[in-house]
């Protein structure tokens, strides 16, 4: 994972809102700003987003997640997730172990 710098945050949403907040978002605006730096930056496409980074077919940006030790892999299948989701996955998939 690229070493990536230490964020404080400000009192104000990071989104641009203006609200006041104790942390970096007002509550739900993290996927406002995801969803504005998508369209903004790679209109909108994600497959845009992951060909602009070396993702794709052929260099799995999941795989890299999981190598850089931020994803985990089911120890009973292929799914990948972090590690909340891969509990949920396995209490769901696996229950029957």
């Amino acid at each position: 994972m690229t070493n990536l710098p230490h964020l404080t945050a400000t009192g104000t949403c990071w989104c641009g809102c203006g609200t006041g907040t104790g942390c970096f978002f007002a509550p739900g605006h993290d996927k406002i700003a995801e969803a504005a730096l998508l369209a903004a930056e790679y209109g909108a496409s994600v497959p845009q987003l992951l060909h602009n980074h070396g993702y794709g077919p052929g260099h799995s940006v999941t795989a890299r997640a999981v190598t850089a030790g931020v994803w985990e892999r089911c120890p009973s299948c292929d799914y990948v997730g972090a590690p909340a989701s891969i509990r949920n996955h396995r209490k769901k998939a696996h229950s029957a172990e």
